[in-house]
């Protein structure tokens, strides 16, 4: 054989196992998901060891720590568990899930409702029927106004006023958090977020009649209303008896129908004959007792 084809055929084999190299190495890498990271790094991270409610204070068994990629780990996270022990949850966390700075309340802060009140704030509760509740509609988390009804300095004419605006719902009842299928609450007590001097308006306005009127949780405006007094609604000279407001107004009386014009006296034909004159005439017949 020529030692010429000899020897481009063994340099066309070189190159074809090169080439099948090159192309098992790189098919070899993408199903790998890329090349080899032999130097990744890896952090501690404090995740939930089971589902955590509410109120719960961490302890040691309701944590534990896995290993995350360092660019996977969350900015208000926690490397190590001695960080969030005695350490109050004030939102829900599910099993395995990180836990958060967001989610803890400050060590020594209290357990249940008061590690959730902020500095400088008050929860005051008021009592509440399905009326006042909204159906049951207003749950921990919305946002309320306050409308109080009584009399004013003396005066006999009652009166509604707006006394507080954009006013949070911590729980209602014993539920600090809202239903997770969004169901109502049917609960007497209603506890609200306020400062010292909207928890001093509110139980004040607890002398009259309150009303809780739910609002959208993103409508954060403040509207100004100069109040409702009765004599507004149905004027000042109590003349007409006013109709309740929302009802159609009542159908009056028909009148009574006309009395029936008087029968007629019965009356009896009488022939009169004077001399030569002849005359009928009509005589009323008297009735017997």
């Amino acid at each position: 054989m020529d030692r010429r084809l000899l020897m481009v055929m063994g340099t066309s084999l070189l190159v074809a196992l090169a080439l099948s190299a090159i192309f098992y190495q790189v098919v070899a890498g993408a199903r790998k998901g890329g090349p080899p990271q032999a130097s990744a790094k890896t952090r501690d991270l404090v995740v939930a060891a089971r589902g955590l409610p509410f109120g719960t204070s961490l302890k040691s068994a309701d944590v534990k720590l896995t290993k995350v990629l360092a660019d996977q780990f969350p900015k208000d996270g926690f490397a190590r568990v001695e960080e969030v022990l005695e350490r109050p949850v004030i939102a829900s966390i599910l099993p395995e899930e990180a836990v958060r700075e967001g989610r803890l309340a400050p060590r020594g802060s209290g357990l249940g409702l008061a590690s959730i009140i902020p500095p400088g704030l008050r929860a005051l509760s008021v009592r509440v029927n399905d009326v006042v509740g909204v159906a049951g509609y207003v749950l921990p988390g919305v946002r309320v106004d306050v409308l109080v009804t009584g009399n004013s300095g003396g005066h006999e004419t009652t009166i509604t006023r707006t006394i507080l605006q954009d006013i949070l719902v911590l729980s209602a009842g014993q539920n600090i958090e809202p239903d997770g299928l969004g169901k109502a609450i049917n609960a007497p007590v209603v506890t609200l977020l306020v400062t010292p001097e909207q928890a001093e308006v509110l139980t004040l306005a607890s002398e009259g009649r309150i009303q809780l009127v739910l609002r959208n949780t993103t409508d954060r405006s403040a509207e100004k209303t100069p109040g409702r007094a009765l004599a507004d609604l149905y004027g000042s000279s109590g003349t007409l008896k006013p109709e309740r407001v929302g009802q159609p107004p009542r159908a009056r009386a028909a009148p009574p129908p006309p009395a029936a014009p008087p029968l007629p006296p019965a009356t009896e034909e009488i022939t009169v004959i004077r001399g030569n004159l002849k005359t009928v005439e009509q005589v009323a017949i008297k009735k017997s007792e």
